[in-house]
Formats: C-alpha cells, sequence, structure tokens
C-alpha cells in the first residue's frame, strides 16, 4: 500500500482503520501553501475508551508472545520504514512544513529508536535477593506497566511519538497514541501502519486522532492507562502532569526548554558559529532543544555577532521542497503571530535586532537580537522558531548564572579549547543535558534524556524507558515454615 494522507486519514482502534464516532472534522493543512492534505472526522470519548480496552485486551495476547518473536516484529517496523523511506519523507515534508534535511534526520532517529526498543524483551531481567527470614527467598521481577498513554506534539511527530511508543511496546505494554492535530499523520496513524504491517496483535497500538476540545481530560482520566507520557509546552505539560497524578496514574514529561549556548574566548569560533547556526535553526527553531540564548565572552563578542550574522543571513528560506531550502515554515499562523509579539517586545526592551526577518504567513525569516540581558521576556521566554538572543558576558562565573537564569532545565552546550573546564562548568548548569563542543540537539537510542527544573520529569531513552514502562513486582517464596509470636 502507498502511504499518503487519504489512506492515513482514519482512526486506527483495535486494528481496524475507522471514522471517528465525533460530528467534527480535523484538516490536515500544509504549512506552506495551504493545501488541505486530508480532512479527518474525529474520535470523541467513546472512541478513547474503545481504543484503552482494545490496548488492555491485547496486552494480555502480547504477554504470551515469545521474546525473540517480539523482538523480530520490531525489527521488522525498522525493515518497513526503509522500505518506504522516500513516501516518509514526503508525508513529513508536507504535513510540518520539514525540510528534507529534516526529514532524514528524523527518520534515523526514529530507527535507531526502534533498533534499541527491539532489544527490550530480551532484557525483562529479574532478581533474587536474600531475606532476613530462614528458608525464603525474594524474587523481584520486572513486568510491563499495563497499558501507556502517549501524548505528543508537532514538531518531531514521527521521532518523538516513537520515543514512547516503541519502548512501551517493546517493554510489552499497549499503547494508545493521541498526536497533536497538526501532525496527525507523521505524529499518528503512519506509526499506527507501520507497526500493523510489523505484526504487533490487533489493538494493541491504538491511534486517536482528536482535540482536546472534543474529548476534554478523557484521554489522561481513563482508568486503564497506568503511565501518561507526554511531549510539549511546559503549561499543557504541568496541567497533564497533575491530572495523572490526581488519577494515581505515573507521567513522563518531556517539556519545554531555554538551551544556553555558551561559547568562551579559547573557542574555534568559526565552528561555534556553524553549531550555534545548526543549534538554533534546525526545523526552523522548532525543537525543545534548539539554543535560544547564544552566551558570547565579550572578548569575541562583536567578532562573533558579524559571523553569526553572516552565516544565518546565508540559510535559504522558502519551499521544503527545494533540497537547498534550511528554513522552511513554522507549523501554524499562532506561532507566527506569537514569534512576531515576542521579537516586537524584545526590540521595545532594548534588544538590538542585528537581523530582523519578515514574517509572511507562517514564513518566518530570521531574527537575532543582540544585546539581549536577562530581564528581557526573550531571554526568559521559549523562542519555539528561527529568533535568537545573543547575550555578551564577562567571566566564566557570569556565564554560568545566566545560563541557570531560567525555569527550563533540558539542553544546552559549551565551546572551549579547554575541555575539562567545559565539563567543570557544564556540572554547575542546572541541566537535564549539556554538551562540551557540540550542539544544543543531541538524542542518542541508549543515554538518558530529560530535563530538570520546569523542563520535565523522568528519563528515557536505553535503560531508563525501560525502567520507565515497566514496574518490578515482589513475590516471596517461604520454602519452610516461620515462626509467629502469637
Amino acid at each position: 500500500m502507498t502511504l499518503s494522507f487519504e489512506s492515513l486519514g482514519k482512526q486506527f482502534i483495535n486494528g481496524e482503520w475507522r471514522v471517528g464516532q465525533s460530528s467534527n472534522v480535523l484538516k490536515d493543512i500544509n504549512p506552506y501553501n495551504d493545501n488541505v492534505l486530508v480532512e479527518v472526522k474525529i474520535a470523541n470519548t467513546s472512541d478513547i475508551d474503545l481504543a484503552y480496552q482494545a490496548a488492555a485486551n491485547a496486552k494480555q495476547e502480547w504477554d504470551k508472545v515469545n521474546a525473540y518473536k517480539k523482538r523480530d516484529i520490531l525489527e521488522k517496523a525498522v525493515h518497513y520504514i526503509e522500505a518506504h523511506e522516500e513516501e516518509i519523507t514526503e508525508l513529513i515534508i508536507d504535513e510540518l512544513g520539514g525540510t528534507r534535511l529534516k526529514a532524514a534526520f528524523e527518520i534515523g532517529l526514529v530507527k535507531n529508536m526502534i533498533k534499541e526498543a527491539a532489544t527490550f524483551p530480551l532484557r525483562m531481567e529479574g532478581k533474587i535477593l536474600p531475606s532476613t527470614e530462614d528458608h525464603k527467598e525474594n524474587r523481584l521481577y520486572r513486568i510491563p506497566a499495563g497499558v501507556v498513554g502517549v501524548i505528543s506534539p508537532f514538531n518531531f511527530p514521527f521521532f518523538l511519538s516513537m520515543k514512547s511508543v516503541a519502548p512501551a511496546l517493546g517493554a510489552g505494554n499497549g499503547v494508545v497514541l493521541k498526536p497533536h492535530e497538526d501532525s496527525m499523520i507523521t505524529g499518528g496513524t503512519l506509526i499506527g501502519k507501520i507497526f500493523e504491517e510489523a505484526g504487533v496483535p490487533k489493538g494493541l497500538l491504538n491511534v486517536v486522532l482528536t482535540d482536546i476540545k472534543e474529548i476534554g481530560d478523557s484521554f489522561v482520566e481513563h482508568p486503564i492507562p497506568r503511565i501518561i507520557s507526554f511531549t510539549g509546552s511546559t503549561k499543557v505539560g504541568s496541567y497533564i502532569g497533575q491530572l495523572a497524578v490526581k488519577n494515581f496514574k505515573k507521567p513522563l514529561l518531556e517539556l519545554g526548554g531555554n538551551s544556553a549556548f555558551i561559547i568562551m574566548e579559547d573557542a574555534d569560533l568559526d565552528y561555534a558559529v556553524n553549531a550555534a547556526a545548526f543549534s538554533r535553526f534546525t526545523h526552523q527553531g522548532q525543537i525543545c532543544m534548539s539554543a535560544n540564548r547564544i552566551l558570547v565572552q565579550k572578548s569575541i563578542y562583536t567578532e562573533f555577532v558579524e559571523k553569526f550574522s553572516a552565516k544565518v543571513a546565508s540559510l535559504k528560506v522558502g519551499d521544503p521542497r527545494d533540497p537547498k531550502t534550511i528554513i522552511g515554515p513554522v507549523i501554524n499562523h499562532r506561532q507566527a503571530e506569537g514569534l512576531k509579539a515576542m521579537v516586537e517586545k524584545g526590540i521595545e526592551a532594548g534588544a538590538k535586532p542585528i537581523l530582523k526577518g519578515n514574517i509572511s504567513g507562517r514564513m518566518v525569516e530570521p531574527t537575532i537580537l543582540a544585546d539581549v540581558t536577562t530581564e528581557m521576556s526573550a531571554s526568559q521566554d521559549e523562542l519555539f522558531g528561527p529568533v535568537v538572543c545573543v547575550m555578551p558576558f564577562e567571566t566564566e562565573e557570569e556565564a554560568i548564572s545566566i545560563a541557570n537564569n531560567t525555569k527550563f532545565g533540558l539542553s544546552g552546550a559549551i565551546h572551549t579549547s579547554n575541555v575539562e573546564r567545559g565539563v567543570e562548568m557544564s556540572k554547575k548548569i542546572h541541566t537535564g543535558m549539556i554538551h562540551v563542543n557540540d550542539v544544543t540537539i543531541n538524542d542518542e537510542p541508549i543515554v538518558a534524556f530529560g530535563g530538570e527544573n520546569q523542563s520535565g520529569l523522568g528519563r528515557l531513552n536505553g535503560e531508563w524507558s525501560l525502567d520507565e514502562f515497566t514496574t518490578m513486582k515482589w513475590i516471596s517464596v517461604n520454602y519452610g515454615q516461620r515462626n509467629f509470636p502469637y
């Protein structure tokens, strides 16, 4: 079957492709040319219930599948992606406004994530521990959590959905996935199709296309899921986390960021310029790990600003189908208007627009705001688009202080010729991840990924995902008889 918006524009519930039971319709819009890619009759609360029931039932069947067979099924998902890579690339370009470079980057991340998840069925290890009682042993069994609800965002939806879906399946769980309404296909039903073709039991993975106006809090409050994995904004994540805990579910939250990219005076400046550009402008800056603040030591500040401005001005903005395009459209008009307001507010507060791009519809050209201070909202808010702040500092201690002057704590980078100084500085910055002489955008399948402060709760990837999507069950065995005091 050819992968297309039309073929994938339905609900995927209990192994069936069907229309939603709501009378409301969502339009999937190409953010570059406004073309309607597909119209979807959305899911209502009854569909949500059917999806969770199906996942719970299918999970019992999945429990009976041999671990090596589970591994083979997950590996087949990778083979399916490889066989349909060009079609998936086209979907990413049209639905997300992603460039071909972005699509290749995202697909590569997805394949690596599934390959890692395919090892999980063979890693469901337990322990036998000694007991304080004679003739007794304590067994710890690693078992699936049950059913996982996944809510994914619009920016890297294929990967950020798969980041939870594949490990949850590999760890033995059923899954219900609700993608963002702006990325229903690449973040949702495409994944359903991949695992359908790979051979997971019917109903083990379900995809519901809907919006919050229709379903309210039912996706989180439903009694079946034990874990809610959410990737998105800090504001929404805070609400979902509180709602999950209120209903005794474990929240996994990957939220916003305000990453600092620090350049010391002994850095390789030309390399730092290129790394900073990649860290900010990849996929139009619509990445939670993107460098929002570039901190430059004063002795090289002027030189950096000149070189960085020239580099950014050279980035081609336009049609994401053009292989030369680096910056395509942002996902929707709300994002574009929000960026425009943030830029104007920053300039009014005293930021200097070294480069000020035009905004037309969803097309947002790059903007560089220099001489930004910590008091300005531009340095405090997440700039989810092709806008970046440049901030001077005098000393190492000042750089660390500025980097920590944020409510977020997701990623970061430090450039210096003294690697160990970079590492020692990194230890003092309150962030879940930070990279010396590299970019802020990093995600590897076996390395712990997650944020501090208001950038999230929990860690994903590798053994950390295995821990998050399973639970440890204690079963003790008494081979003798205990003596009781009464």
